[in-house]
């Protein structure tokens, strides 16, 4: 991989529900490559809701190799319990990309909505919308999806800035 050619998983964590997204950029040119939804039935145990999305998150890893995987942090606001679910399943999307050697970034809900809307309040409607632009798809993904591929873009940009920075620092 060179520097400018990344494959970025971009993940929502949730226990039911556990948005991905996938996108590649290759000279600041960024593609679609996948995105969806990895489901579990909420009226399972925790345990075998958390294997079930952990081995989806396998296979996704196996078949696409990302070269980063970004992952939203939770946001706890005023429902601890909800906070803590989708804590447990950041750890198991962390845990399913560290399994396979592939660095692990984590971005706040704010951060992520400021890198794709320039808003970080923006609503679930806009930040998808923005996904639909950015990344030219017919329409926009479903919620969960376009989180993900938001997190991936986040990721995205912050290297970008990362690679300019670095690139300054060597002048």
């Amino acid at each position: 991989m060179r520097d400018d050619d990344i494959t970025v998983l971009g993940i929502d964590p949730g226990t039911v529900n556990m948005g991905y997204g996938l996108v590649h950029d290759w000279n600041s040119r960024t593609t679609a490559v996948a995105s969806g939804v990895l489901t579990a039935s909420a009226s399972a145990p925790l345990g075998q809701r958390l294997r079930n999305i952990y081995l989806g998150l396998v296979q996704l890893i196996d078949k696409y190799r990302p070269d980063a995987v970004a992952i939203e942090e939770p946001f706890v606001g005023q429902n601890v319990q909800a906070a803590l679910a989708v804590g447990r399943a950041q750890a198991i999307a962390i845990l399913a990309a560290a399994n396979q050697g592939i660095a692990v970034y984590q971005y706040s809900p704010a951060k992520v909505k400021q890198a794709v809307t320039s808003h970080g309040t923006s609503s679930k409607e806009q930040v998808q919308e923005m996904v639909k632009v950015i990344l030219k798809l017919p329409q926009a993904p479903q919620p969960d999806a376009a989180d993900a591929l938001a997190i991936a873009l986040c990721h995205l940009q912050e290297s970008r800035v990362a690679r300019m920075m670095a690139d300054r620092k060597a002048l």
